[in-house]
């Protein structure tokens, strides 16, 4: 095995990195460390837990070039000397809600997909920004810099443990920086005025965008830094994803993202449209309810989830009827965050725990096709369909996908798709081309579509559109 990339997952939990060989991708090792809980973060425990993941792979010492995937949208700002002005708000921490609905207010919702191709909600840093002015000015006032966790992470490497970075050596990629909210994909360049609506200033400085496998450098270690990328656009890098190709995760939410050439501008905010790691656009939408209702059903029904995927495929597609909506959180897509799940023709033939666990497994996999509906809808390109997530190793959830996305699905083996890509990446600007790497043991399913139970599971989805 020669020539060793390493690829970085800095995920809300966890840390991962893999270690694999740049021509085939054959894995050679790997390592973990946890993160700290909360919605707001030390980045120094990035930083440490990366040491932590690094060590427990073998160390970096034969290793070419490193690349970091990272979770999105996390606000880390940084004064005049390169510290940490506080800790870093995440995607996941919502106090920046109002500031969200401020600034759609403000400049519109057509105007904000049209400049950056989404429109903020709480999640977006754009709007922490703005939630950083309103409640911490004198934070605000410290600020001399504003990158992401990914961006973050790949500064450390350059500088090294314990050395101040160089401001002008932040560095950042497309697809991350595409969810900032003050840059724009299709124009390629920061939007200035986003950014000083939200803080109130502009000149801050922000990390330099690199191409898709453009170089950044080297690590402290000796190692070419690639430019990294946002988690969903490494994953998809990771498996081999081309336009065509939609990646949908079944894991606490639900994600549908596409590999597109075609650009999305959703005023309604249904879709984001964020960038490729490739030079694409990689238009996504979320749904709040995915693995958590199979949990939900197992608990319920007292067996384990081995047990409730062979109870859903003794059901008869479709469960006779009985059709489960799965709003157990409120839903995102579509907006409905006060609605409560729907479970719709009970009856003495449906009573029957095969056909509740049957309805729980389309239900799941209907609000997942909703949202790869919205992509097409918007013009982007369908042709099969990729399934990973934790929800995804259900034998249930693989067996009926195919009918109820009405395409072919391929179900990569479970692995670190985010690391995975970034170990991808690191081999392209290694090696100046990017790698055919095949994801391991794909098996892909097909079936004949089943419109029918698209069809009850939408009608009983505009029956409790009324009570929200």
């Amino acid at each position: 095995m020669t020539g060793l990339v390493a690829g970085v997952d800095s995920s809300t939990q966890s840390c991962t990195v893999v270690i694999r060989d740049a021509a085939t991708g054959e894995l050679a090792r790997t390592g973990r460390a946890p993160h700290p809980g909360g919605t707001e973060v030390d980045p120094a425990a990035w930083e440490a837990a990366l040491g932590t993941a690094i060590t427990a792979a073998g160390g970096l010492d034969d290793v070419e070039a490193i690349a970091v995937g990272g979770q999105q949208h996390g606000m880390v700002c940084l004064d005049e000397a390169g510290a940490v002005v506080r800790p870093a708000l995440l995607w996941n921490d919502t106090r920046s809600a109002q500031a969200a609905a401020d600034l759609v207010a403000e400049l519109g919702a057509q105007e904000w997909a049209d400049a950056v191709g989404s429109v903020p909600v709480a999640s977006f840093t754009v709007t922490k920004l703005r939630w950083l002015v309103d409640h911490e000015k004198d934070n605000a006032a410290a600020t001399a810099a504003v990158c992401l966790p990914h961006d973050w992470l790949t500064w450390r490497l350059r500088s090294g443990p314990g050395n101040p970075g160089d401001l002008a050596e932040l560095i950042t990629d497309r697809s991350d920086a595409s969810g900032t909210g003050y840059w724009s994909g299709l124009a390629n360049a920061y939007r200035p005025d986003l950014l000083e609506r939200a803080l109130g200033r502009g000149d801050v400085a922000l990390p330099r965008v690199l191409a898709p496998g453009e170089a950044a450098g080297r690590a402290a270690g000796g190692q070419v830094l690639g430019p990294g990328a946002g988690d969903n656009a490494a994953a998809a890098l990771g498996l081999g994803a081309t336009p065509g190709d939609v990646v949908v995760s079944i894991g606490t939410s639900g994600v549908a993202c596409a590999v597109s050439e075609v650009p999305t501008a959703d005023p309604t905010g249904t879709i984001a449209g964020f960038a490729s790691a490739t030079g694409e656009h990689l238009p996504l939408v979320c749904t709040l309810n995915a693995a958590r209702v199979l949990d939900a059903t197992a608990a319920l029904l007292g067996v384990d989830h081995d047990r409730l995927a062979r109870l859903a495929l003794d059901a008869p597609s479709g469960a006779g009827g009985l059709a489960l909506v799965p709003y157990l959180e409120g839903e995102r897509t579509p907006n409905r965050p006060d609605a409560t799940g729907a479970l719709h023709g009970l009856t003495l033939g449906t009573a029957h725990r095969e056909h509740l666990a049957r309805a729980a497994v389309e239900g799941l996999l209907c609000g997942l096709a909703d949202a790869v509906d919205a992509l097409e809808v918007a013009g982007v390109p369908v042709r099969r369909v990729f399934l990973v997530g934790g929800g995804a190793r259900s034998a249930a959830v693989q067996a009926i996908a195919p009918a109820v996305l009405g395409r072919p699905v391929v179900v990569p083996a479970p692995g670190e798709y985010v690391a995975d890509g970034a170990a991808r990446q690191a081999a392209w600007v290694l090696r100046g081309e990017l790698p055919e790497w095949e994801p391991a043991g794909a098996v892909v399913r097909e079936a004949d579509p089943t419109p029918t139970v698209r069809a009850r599971y939408a009608e009983v989805r505009d029956l409790t559109a009324a009570r929200v």
